[in-house]
């Protein structure tokens, strides 16, 4: 009757995988999504999704459309999509991605830059009367906190 309220989160199919109890070496280009659940080192670039299972280690600079991080990380992410580091994840180093969800549990230790997609760049259409509305407000903000500075020090 009722529906778990939990959702899992589904993978893509896998087109490269790395299984555990496998180490590996070197770097990893593909047109295909990978997964990795062994340990790994090197550099790792996919036009598709990259998925680091629970069971993985890895040293590495990613770069993917989209990464879902589940085991560990040691070095930089990049994507254009989405980073998902779910509750057993680690990251440990940089991230620069245009969304990014860390699910309780989760770790990200380091730093993080999102970058801005075509689609979400202000349009070149804003009008005067929106950049004197927000130039005017910045400059009250800016006035009552010099205000406030001087009426206190």
């Amino acid at each position: 009757m009722f529906k778990d309220s939990k959702k899992k989160l589904s993978a893509p199919a896998t087109d490269t995988l790395l299984a555990n109890g496998t180490s590996f070496e070197g770097t990893i280009e593909a047109e295909a999504n990978i997964r990795i659940d062994g340990h790994f080192q090197g550099d790792i670039r996919s036009t598709r999704t990259v998925v680091i299972g629970e069971s993985a280690v890895v040293r590495s600079d990613i770069i993917a459309r989209d990464v879902i991080l589940a085991g560990k990380v040691f070095g930089s992410i990049t994507t254009e999509g989405r980073l998902t580091i779910t509750p057993t994840g680690e990251l440990y180093g940089k991230v620069a991605v245009a969304a990014l969800v860390i699910s309780e549990g989760g770790v990200l230790d380091g730093t993080s830059q999102m970058i801005r997609t075509k689609d979400a760049e202000p349009s070149a259409s804003t009008d005067d009367s929106d950049l004197e509305t927000q130039s005017g407000t910045r400059k009250d903000r800016d006035t009552s906190q010099a205000t406030l500075q001087s009426e206190t020090g």
